[in-house]
């Protein structure tokens, strides 16, 4: 392993021009909650742009169908039919890659990845530094080594060598540092847990008046089985709905009639 790639891992893959910030600040707890919220509205929306393709930041991430952007540019590694690989065209807000943008990902140990391409071949490193893909299985040249760093990702070749583009737009291994144009983003069209639609419960499906119904017999204490049903419009729970806290605001309705057997 090379001293400059030691040096890399073992560091931050700084952009050049970047500027480190020794301000401290109050509400620290607060000031991470905030940032946790707007993180997750940015990166759902980032899927949104690029056509559903995810932003990939763990290993664990990365399989089954993925695309490599360079750099931060909508701009995807594309396979060609003699083997190489080259900088596809920009995609409009709102595209995900193309076809032969997309390539399949497969473990190849603790740390490393082989990519296969649309072609059915393998993805290495020639000895010229080239990125090809025409290994019909897996060697020591088709292992990649993705290392993520401040939220920054580079992908190293079996040449210790980091995988970009040079000034023809040829897909290369040339550099021995990870630099701006050795930064991308792995994306995916796997189905996460977190964006599988979640099964509505029976006594959720319905018009809310409905939903309150519905829970009302569920929960209520009163021997004469008459229903106590908050005359409130619905318009509360509306809003509960899309905030996401409609089991509490049903509680709550109950609770102020006292026709939950859990309230007291």
């Amino acid at each position: 392993m090379s001293a400059e790639y030691s040096k890399v891992k073992i560091g931050k893959l700084k952009l050049k021009g970047e500027k480190s910030s020794h301000k401290k600040h109050k509400s620290k707890k607060r000031r991470v909650e905030d940032g946790s919220n707007s993180s997750s509205k940015n990166s759902n929306q980032d899927t949104v742009d690029h056509g559903g393709w995810w932003h990939a930041t763990t290993f664990p991430e990365i399989t089954g169908s993925v695309a490599i952007q360079l750099g931060y540019a909508p701009i995807y590694v594309r396979a060609l039919d003699n083997g190489l690989f080259t900088a596809g065209a920009p995609h409009d807000q709102g595209d995900g890659p193309a076809p032969e943008e997309v390539l399949t990902a497969v473990p190849a140990g603790d740390d490393h990845i082989a990519f296969k391409s649309g072609y059915d071949k393998y993805i290495g490193v020639d000895g010229k530094g080239r990125v090809v893909g025409r290994a019909d299985a897996i060697g020591p040249r088709e292992m990649w080594q993705p290392v993520f760093q401040d939220g920054k990702t580079a992908l190293l070749a079996a040449n210790e060598c980091f995988l970009g583009i040079d000034d023809d737009d040829n897909v290369m291994a040339e550099s021995t540092t990870a630099g701006p144009e050795q930064m991308v983003t792995i994306r995916s069209n796997v189905l996460r847990d977190c964006d599988k639609p979640k099964e509505i419960p029976e006594e959720e499906k319905g018009k809310l008046r409905d939903v309150e119904i519905n829970y009302v017999k569920k929960f209520q204490k009163f021997q004469d089985k008459r229903l106590r049903v908050n005359e409130d419009g619905v318009a509360v729970l509306k809003e509960a709905r899309t905030e996401g806290y409609l089991h509490e605001a049903l509680l709550d309705r109950r609770s102020k009639m006292k026709a939950d057997r859990y309230c007291k």
